[in-house]
């Protein structure tokens, strides 16, 4: 095990650093096209059969210009309400017991999980080899980790891909409707992850690829804040609280991506 300076100074994240959280989608796997593409689904199809009941002309859910400020990094159901408000639509919350079929926000919101689940087992899960090789230098300094996601799939893409090796700890939408934490962009699932490590969030350092999740990372007042810009948002990340921004988390360690 390396000196803890040293190991954090090899790392690219200031001396000090007790604790690596890292959001999941975007970060370390590219589940994020995964989930782009679920709700794309999910809201066409509602969309589609809504507005061709005479309401309006279908307009469909736009990835490049939808997905990032309406549900990339936000809980399920917060994405799902955020997407359906910029477009005018209400519709009753519905509950955590409602069919995929229920015009809910709970119903679409548990039919984009169905789609997801189903990507992932049909397609796989790709991971960002710069993070494999990031992961790889964090275990030979003995700093904590941990996985900080909104997705209820966070301990099935762990598992999947072999990433679970590299990490201590994980809050993901699971275990923040089991402890009642509010999603990002609060930041309470980061301040639970740094508490559960026994970590002053001062001594953490927040891994984001979300404008919510660097939002999360800013408002905790951690040690870092990494914008990983994985959507050519750079300016967004470093509006929204990034204290560095990196194309790929390599990037920290001066290699080549």
């Amino acid at each position: 095990m390396l000196a803890a300076g040293y190991g954090a100074r090899m790392l690219g994240v200031p001396e000090g650093t007790r604790a690596l959280l890292f959001d999941l989608d975007g970060v370390l796997t590219d589940t994020a096209s995964v989930h782009a593409a679920a709700w794309k689904t999910m809201f066409d199809e509602f969309l589609r059969a809504r507005d061709g009941s005479g309401v309006g002309a279908f307009r469909p859910f736009d990835i490049s210009a939808d997905y990032g400020p309406y549900v990339d990094g936000k809980p399920r159901l917060e994405g799902t309400r955020s997407f359906l408000a910029s477009r005018g639509i209400e519709l009753p919350e519905g509950t955590p017991d409602d069919p995929p079929d229920t015009e809910s926000l709970w119903g679409l919101s548990t039919r984009k999980n169905d789609l997801v689940q189903e990507k992932i087992k049909s397609n796989g899960v790709d991971v960002y080899p710069g993070s494999v090789r990031y992961l790889e230098a964090v275990r030979d300094t003995g700093i904590a980790t941990a996985v900080v996601s909104s997705s209820a799939n966070a301990e099935q893409v762990l598992s999947v891909t072999g990433l679970d090796r590299f990490i201590d700890l994980r809050i993901d939408g699971v275990v923040a409707r089991e402890r009642k934490l509010p999603g990002k962009p609060e930041p309470d699932t980061f301040l639970a992850a740094a508490a559960d490590l026994g970590v002053p969030p001062e001594a953490a350092v927040v891994f984001e690829d979300a404008l919510a999740g660097v939002e999360a990372g800013h408002a905790g007042g951690f040690g870092a804040v990494v914008g990983v810009n994985r959507l050519d948002q750079a300016d967004a990340l470093r509006d929204h609280g990034a204290t560095v921004v990196v194309d790929d988390l390599a990037d920290l360690l001066g290699e080549q991506k």
